[in-house]
């Protein structure tokens, strides 16, 4: 699956959480822009992970502050 085809299936899967209805781009952060709280974080990752059939690591979600870092991030973990 291309990066292309992963940001479409997110931005889908990203839709109902987006309660302000945010414009998402690349750099938007999760806790700044879209206001996400520790509950909203922990439900979108269990989403994505049934989605893409992927673990996403604790480590790994601290380190994702933006919407084109998950996209690369959930890009590699589908590559292994």
């Amino acid at each position: 699956m291309t990066e292309a085809e992963v940001d479409d299936r997110i931005r889908t899967l990203i839709e109902p959480f987006n309660k302000k209805g945010i414009e998402i781009a690349n750099d938007s952060t999760f806790t700044n822009d879209l206001e996400f709280d520790s509950l909203t974080v922990m439900d979108f990752v269990a989403e994505i992970e049934d989605e893409f059939d992927i673990i996403i690591s604790m480590n790994q979600q601290a380190e994702i502050e933006t919407y084109g870092q998950l996209i690369t991030a959930v890009h590699k973990l589908q590559d292994n």
